[in-house]
């Protein structure tokens, strides 16, 4: 894979990342709709689980899972869905057309499904969701919550991340990066020809997210996509903060991850010092 990695611009925002928002997970309109169960809103259900692309997943789809979607469908976020992108175990992606006729993805997770155990670990210590209990399915609401948060934190610090366009309840809708029939390639995937330069933009994309008071969590190959020249940032769901009691453990299994990566393409990476390298900034939180 050839390309020169162009580096986006940070936005302009002055205190960036001096305070958290905060994750609400009490019950949304979705939640209100499927109390409801209109005429309207049962029509759209069994509309949607009649096609074919959701056929398979009625039994993990729950009545506000559908009304999820159909807030959304109101709202303008979607207007006609696709086939699927990708099935998991804790959430199915599907291709969407959004508003302004753009291309889209909906990232659906399940509640029953999700491993909400392995969820906690990431989300205890995260200063946004203190308190968020025991409960399974406030775990997963608060999950996409928060990866939604964290893209849009990631973007404003100037890393390429998939733009978030909304979230309700267990249903996140983002920017779609490539096409099903030319999906954008995994880093694990291509032959990177040119792996001085695509090493220097994921550190100085990983200096951004710990400038932001981030930590991927997860980095590594798998996690990081080719899109026509750019390498795109995924998978943000299990991010955390800086204040996280696991937030250097994280950080350190990123580094060594990605320096092993790029000793693999030929040149010469250190962990340790990619992690001074990442460090070496005063976070902006």
């Amino acid at each position: 894979m050839t390309g020169e990695f162009e580096l986006i611009e940070p936005e302009e925002a002055e205190g960036f990342g001096d305070e958290w928002e905060e994750i609400d997970v009490s019950d949304t309109e979705a939640d209100r709709i499927a109390r409801k169960r209109d005429r309207k809103f049962s029509q759209f259900r069994k509309r949607i689980k009649d096609a074919d692309q959701f056929k398979v997943e009625q039994s993990v789809f729950d009545d506000a899972t559908f009304a999820a979607i159909y807030k959304l469908v109101q709202d303008g976020y979607i207007e006609a869905f696709g086939g699927p992108i990708s099935t998991g175990k804790e959430a199915n992606v599907y291709e969407a057309l959004g508003d302004d006729d753009t291309d889209v993805a909906v990232k659906i997770y399940r509640i029953n499904a999700s491993n909400f155990r392995q969820m906690r670990n990431y989300l205890e210590g995260d200063p946004r969701f203190e308190g968020i209990g025991n409960d399974k399915g406030k775990i997963v609401l608060a999950w996409v919550r928060k990866e939604f948060a964290n893209l849009e934190r990631a973007r404003k610090a100037g890393v390429r991340v998939p733009e978030p366009i909304a979230v309700e309840r267990n249903v996140l809708v983002m920017e779609l990066v490539g096409l099903v029939e030319d999906r954008a390639r995994r880093l694990s995937e291509v032959n990177v020809e040119n792996p001085e330069t695509a090493f220097e933009v994921v550190r100085e994309y990983m200096r951004r997210l710990y400038s932001a008071g981030l930590i991927h969590g997860d980095l590594s190959e798998y996690n990081l996509i080719i899109h026509e020249g750019e390498l795109v940032v995924i998978d943000l769901g299990q991010a955390v903060t800086i204040h996280h009691p696991n937030a250097n453990e994280f950080l350190q299994r990123d580094c060594t991850n990605v320096a092993s990566f790029f000793t693999r393409q030929g040149i010469d990476v250190d962990g340790d010092e990619l992690y001074d390298y990442v460090t070496d900034v005063e976070p902006d939180n």
